[in-house]
């Protein structure tokens, strides 16, 4: 069977890619070493002039970028093309700072001279996921480009051509064809090239059970890894906050992506006092989304990506329903061409049922009630996850406490979750371990080695 993407807008094939054999596969595998020799022996100042080349065709080409994600896995084009954009924000980060941050750390030892060296470790392997197809690759992919290593990117069946622009994008950005390469394989081999003495790490996006799975194939071997899992992270709404900016940018954090996001705000805890005035608003707020064609500018809601995931929400939406949640607003499959699903609202949702447990990936929300705010972080951290959170709340000072409270990797106040260059970002729990962007991502595939020096 080829590897096939599918328009999910419009169920129609786009193109189908052949799966790289063992010969080839032994092949990258090969290059990706002659790749690492490469990048490590450049000085910073010429991986970052990489990146900066890499940032430029990024921004010139975010247009056809961003249709290329659309047409792909159904994101609205906008977002689309500001993920681009947002990618050329990553390599410039890091072309800035890289240097900077690996540098040769001294310590102030009883030696003559002691240091801390920040070395590449070699081919590290991504196994990326179709959500944000660019994005989630290079805020792994520039950190690590630029700290010496090669990357062998394993990117999700149904955005390979998306893969392949990026690859493009970085071998025209002056990067060696061996020092960033696609691997066209099923899981079966995936396992296989991590267990290969060639490849020194792995870094995975997706799933808890990928997530597991890698993991103990790394440690098997004595490989670091970093895993992005799943979330259902809290949006905290307090009897003090501004309900309509409250609504507002959760409507945001839960549609964005066709709901399809780990960071996306997923439980809406509420206190009881503003339950019923936060509710109304916010289906207000998601009644109001326009859903269609990705293509059109003025669409805030497309497609899911993929008919399985879409039946797999539904799912999730009926035995929810099931256990006494309302459903009040969406609740449906659309009947159009697409694998759309309308956005929805889900009322009356309590701990230890589906719609609070579980990680519903899609345009649902979920609303819990909160007797208050101590309450409502006891509920928001009644959870296996720990990705994200946010909390909306006009006393700044208690919503710092509370965000200290939460158990998770970041938290936000008065606004949504989302990734930034410039501070960390990742979970705990089954949210996963490791850190991408900031100082912090740059150093998870880099040995910290000490040197002491006496005369």
């Amino acid at each position: 069977m080829p590897l096939v993407s599918t328009n999910p807008a419009t169920e129609t094939e786009i193109e189908r890619y052949s799966f790289h054999t063992d010969r080839e596969v032994e092949r990258r595998l090969t290059q990706a070493t002659s790749g690492f020799a490469v990048n490590r022996e450049r000085s910073f100042a010429e991986r970052a002039a990489r990146l900066e080349r890499a940032a430029e065709l990024l921004d010139d080409r975010a247009p056809a970028l961003g249709a290329l994600m659309t047409e792909e896995m159904g994101k609205p084009l906008p977002q689309a093309q500001g993920e681009a954009e947002k990618c050329a924000w990553v390599c410039r980060y890091y072309a800035e700072h890289g240097a900077d941050i690996l540098a040769d750390e001294p310590v102030e030892t009883s030696a003559q001279k002691s240091y801390v060296a920040y070395e590449p470790l070699g081919p590290i392997l991504a196994v990326m996921p179709w959500n944000f197809p660019f994005w989630q690759v290079f805020r792994f992919g520039a950190p690590t480009l630029m700290a010496g290593n090669a990357v062998l990117l394993k990117h999700a069946p149904n955005v390979t051509g998306c893969a392949e622009a990026i690859a493009d994008v970085l071998r025209k950005a002056g990067f060696a064809d061996h020092e960033l390469q696609v691997l066209r394989v099923d899981e079966a081999t995936v396992g296989d090239v991590l267990g290969d003495r060639r490849v020194r790490g792995a870094t995975l996006t997706g799933s808890v059970p990928a997530g597991a799975a890698v993991a103990q194939q790394a440690a098997a071997q004595i490989k670091p890894t970093v895993l992005e899992l799943g979330g259902s992270d809290p949006f905290i709404v307090c009897a003090d906050a501004d309900l309509e900016a409250a609504a507002s940018v959760g409507c945001t954090a839960r549609m964005q992506n066709n709901g399809q996001s780990c960071i996306a705000a997923k439980r809406f805890i509420v206190e009881r006092a503003v339950l019923d005035d936060f509710q109304e608003r916010l289906v207000d707020a998601v009644e109001a989304l326009t859903v269609g064609d990705p293509t059109d500018e003025q669409t805030d809601v497309g497609p899911m990506a993929r008919h399985d995931l879409r039946d797999q929400v539904h799912d999730q939406v009926e035995r929810a329903i099931g256990e006494g949640a309302v459903a009040v607003a969406g609740g449906h499959t659309l009947e159009r061409d697409g694998f759309f699903y309308a956005p929805t609202v889900l009322a009356d949702v309590d701990p230890g049922t589906v719609a609070f447990d579980e990680e519903i990936f899609g345009p649902v929300a979920s609303i819990v009630a909160a007797d208050d705010a101590e309450h409502a972080v006891a509920l928001a951290n009644d959870t296996r996850f720990g990705l994200g959170g946010s909390i909306f709340t006009e006393d700044l000072e208690k919503g710092e406490r509370m965000a200290r409270a939460v158990e998770a990797g970041c938290v936000f106040v008065n606004e949504m979750t989302k990734s930034d260059p410039r501070v960390p970002f990742g979970g705990i729990k089954d949210s996963g371990y490791g850190r991408e962007l900031s100082h912090h991502g740059i150093r998870e595939f880099v040995n910290a080695k000490t040197v002491w020096v006496e005369e």
